[in-house]
């Protein structure tokens, strides 16, 4: 057995009296690779500090090896002034490593501390954590203020950590990929799983099942506090089974009208029967900005009741073409065209729309009274505040005391309420915590109206939208239709974007050798070899994406689809290696 560098023993920790959890005891092993999960409030930060020793326990003990190196990022970080980015960073580790990490978290070194926004500041803390030589890494929401380029990015970097890892993170995708155990801190205790958050669900939901059949063996009812976990677990896959079928008939249904608009550079007009259905036409849509071009030649269609998702690298313009299409920005060329009685609800990420002074019950009731409509329904505002994880004693207390996730939960209600047809969402899903997040996306699901979505949750654009738009930073925004792995199983793969790759990673090495005569001439082929299967599966995915195909064509259908998975793993090999020779070329 791997004897462990980190511990908790009997530990516990009391906050006006109550104890958040105790005699709580954890192990941290080299190559662990530990998610923490559980409800905003649960006490899940609270845990990271003690195990970084940020906070002392109320009782029993914390111990680490000798010479352990802990490295922790919390979620609000305090950093210094006067000084630049680049010798902030490096004073834990070697300025080529800085340079490397920091040219991939997009940040400029010779930046002045003092000029960063909030999201720049909590980039330059994870940079700094992860150049350090830690032998274990404590990381509270990591992925908060990146893009997903930088998110993927920073998978493959933890998975090739060999130290301990404990990470709290809303993103579920980012979970799925890097942990290979969980912990679920749940009403003051702690339950660990030799599994990574992929299991979490049924895991989670036979814990509470268990739970319930002692508790109807006592006679007792389940307390009041327990509901929103049955609401965010057991009755997940119920509800989801049917919102499933439902999302792909929209996608089948998006999908064919674009097939039929295949080589067409301008949309038709729209006619007697479109303008019922019309929510948004957009044409040939461009968009600058100081010189240069944010969004170029965009066309496309969106109908009442779709939900379209828009990601891409930040600063890529995801924000701006959503204003266009909604009339917030107008565009230097092109023009939008809006349905009929279209009335827009728009929550940006900013949360400007709470008052800290305000209860919550007079956020969402400004006029008084106890009742709001909701799609046109009549609500108590104390029952619709309940749907968004709210209890009964918080509904007369001040916004100002809420937590970051609690205000973000109380906007979104807040939001929902509001009498409209078309609603936009950017980046809903920061600070939330995974029930929230299966609360919203059940919320959205019923929604009968037209939704826009920027986010970087890939979990949450797989569950929701029905089709993605991807903005890639060079003016090109491109519709894909299905979720994010419709996304990345239909983009392109081009020689650009592992050249790109590589010229990152080359930055990240000072010393470099010199390629052998073989080596050499394998870069130079390998190039074309790259091209010629990008263009190979372009071609299957066009032909797969007629769907009308399998029922025609049903061998040639699987024949395809075997092929497919071969020429991707082949091109996958074929970058990888392209990688590693292009990173040993001798500069």
């Amino acid at each position: 057995m791997t004897t462990p560098i980190l511990s908790l023993r009997d530990a516990t920790i009391s906050f006006g009296g109550k104890p958040l959890f105790e005699g709580l005891s954890v192990n941290v092993c080299p190559g662990d690779k530990v998610c923490l999960v559980g409800r905003n409030g649960s006490g899940k930060s609270t845990l990271l500090k003690c195990l970084s020793k940020m906070i002392d326990l109320d009782k029993g003990q914390r111990f680490a090896q000798p010479g352990t190196s802990i490295q922790y990022l919390a979620q609000d970080v305090l950093l210094p002034t006067g000084d630049t980015i680049l010798n902030f960073v490096q004073r834990t580790s070697e300025q080529f490593m800085a340079e490397a990490i920091l040219d991939r978290l997009q940040l400029q070194p010779d930046r002045l501390m003092d000029s960063l926004s909030g999201g720049e500041r909590r980039r330059v803390a994870l940079a700094q954590t992860l150049v350090a030589k830690a032998d274990v890494l404590i990381l509270d929401e990591p992925t908060n203020h990146l893009d997903l380029p930088t998110i993927e990015w920073l998978e493959d970097y933890l998975l090739q950590f060999r130290g301990g890892l404990i990470t709290i993170s809303h993103d579920r995708t980012f979970l799925e990929k890097v942990s290979t155990s969980t912990w679920w801190l749940d009403r003051g205790q702690l339950y660990t799983h030799q599994k990574g958050f992929s299991d979490y669900d049924i895991w989670s939901e036979q814990l509470l099942h268990d739970e319930e059949r002692q508790m109807e063996r006592l006679n007792t009812k389940l307390k009041l506090e327990n509901e929103w976990l049955h609401y965010g677990v057991t009755a997940r896959r119920k509800r989801n089974q049917g919102r499933l079928r439902q999302l792909h008939a929209l996608r089948l249904e998006r999908r064919e009208r674009q097939s039929n608009q295949t080589g067409k550079v301008k949309l038709e007009g729209v006619d007697g029967n479109w303008g019922s259905k019309l929510a948004i036409e957009a044409t040939q849509l461009s968009k600058s900005f100081e010189g240069r071009q944010i969004i170029k030649s965009f066309t496309t269609r969106i109908l009442r009741g779709e939900r379209i998702g828009f990601l891409g690298p930040n600063g890529a313009g995801k924000t701006t073409l959503v204003k266009m299409l909604v009339g917030k920005l107008a565009p230097d060329t092109g023009s939008i065209k809006m349905g009929p009685n279209i009335e827009l609800i728009y929550f940006d990420q900013m949360r400007e729309t709470l008052k800290p002074t305000d209860t919550l019950w007079q956020t969402l009731c400004p006029q008084g009274g106890d009742q709001i409509f909701v799609q046109g329904k009549p609500r108590h505002v104390v029952a619709y505040l309940k749907d968004f994880l709210f209890n009964e004693k918080q509904v007369l207390g001040r916004v100002s005391i809420l937590s970051g996730g609690e205000k973000n939960r109380l906007a979104l209600a807040k939001a929902l309420a509001q009498p409209g047809n078309l609603l936009v969402l950017d980046e809903p899903t920061n600070d939330l915590d995974m029930d929230t997040l299966d609360l919203l996306i059940d919320l959205l699901s019923d929604y009968q109206g037209t939704l826009l979505v920027v986010s970087h949750d890939r979990d949450f654009l797989d569950k929701l939208t029905t089709s993605i738009i991807a903005v890639e930073g060079d003016g090109t925004a491109v519709e894909y239709v299905g979720g994010y792995a419709d996304y990345v199983r239909q983009r392109p793969t081009t020689i650009a974007t592992v050249a790109k790759k590589s010229a990152s990673a080359k930055g990240a090495q000072k010393e470099k050798t010199r390629l052998s005569y073989n080596q050499q001439r394998e870069l130079t082929q390998l190039p074309v070899l790259i091209e010629k299967l990008g263009q190979e599966i372009s071609h299957i995915e066009a032909k797969l994406a007629d769907p009308h195909f399998y029922e025609k064509h049903h061998q040639d259908f699987v024949r395809f689809t075997q092929e497919l998975e071969q020429k991707r793993h082949q091109l996958d090999q074929a970058e990888t290696r392209w990688l590693e020779l292009e990173e040993s070329v001798y500069l």
